[in-house]
């Protein structure tokens, strides 16, 4: 999903956008093999009742409000019930970005304009001096969003957000008293592991195992094996943060 034309509604202006997803899937992908001759496994929709493979035209959508029992729906019924928003951004409030907590960010797109417009940065400015996050209502692909609209190095930054009933947060109203000595070692601990984020440090070492044992049995070399770390077991807390500092 890549250059996705859109337009940001902010009052009666109509502000053109072409949005494309700022990450992208890192994982190794693999298929699914009969290990006696690796040919590729398929999936058949089938049907238990009917006895045979049902196609794509035969299949609708049923909802099991009780044990068995279901309601239906086709494909059009669940088109009609999509948001006319689809090909729109429609901004509905400004907000302080620090009254959204982050566990509300979903997914991340970068708005841009193919042409130079007036309204864009117009509209650019206004994120930055403001400081504040614009909250706007769309449609990706067949999905409902609430989104937010943040100034980001000269572009628009746009993230869709979880719903509040999508979120849940347990209850932490439980505590366990702990030292002065404690806090001050948990303290130094965090002094000394003190730096600044710079996510080109981070090397996703799974994957990259992965990949360097793909190469290695197309090469034909045996994989190495891994012996696992023994993990120091320090149950006392006192203990654990003064080892932790030493190591």
């Amino acid at each position: 999903m890549a250059n996705i034309k859109s337009a940001i509604s902010f009052g009666l202006v109509n502000i053109p956008v072409v949005y494309n997803p700022i990450i992208k899937n890192n994982d190794t992908s693999f298929n699914q093999l009969h290990k006696k001759c690796l040919n590729r496994i398929h999936y058949q929709k089938y049907c238990d009742h009917c006895k045979k493979t049902v196609k794509d035209v035969d299949i609708i959508k049923g909802y099991e409000y009780e044990k068995g029992e279901y309601v239906t729906f086709t494909k059009e019924e669940l088109t009609n019930f999509q948001i006319d928003s689809k090909d729109s951004i429609e901004i509905v409030a400004f907000v302080p970005s620090t009254e959204i907590e982050p566990y509300y960010y979903e997914k991340s797109y970068i708005l841009t304009t193919q042409k130079k417009s007036k309204a864009f940065s117009l509209f650019l400015e206004v994120l930055k001096k403001t400081k504040k996050v614009a909250v706007a209502r769309t449609s990706i692909s067949t999905k409902f969003y609430y989104v937010l609209l943040r100034y980001f190095e000269g572009n628009i930054l746009m993230s869709t957000m979880f719903f509040e009933e999508e979120v849940y947060i347990p209850d932490s109203s439980i505590e366990s008293k702990f030292s002065k000595q404690e806090l001050d070692l948990a303290l130094k601990l965090v002094d000394h592991l003190s730096s600044h984020f710079e996510p080109e440090n981070y090397d996703d070492d799974y994957q990259n195992q992965i990949k360097n044992a793909i190469e290695k049995k197309i090469e034909g070399k045996p994989l190495p094996k891994k012996t696992a770390k023994k993990k120091a077991n320090v149950k006392d807390l006192l203990s654990s943060l003064q080892k932790s500092l030493e190591a």
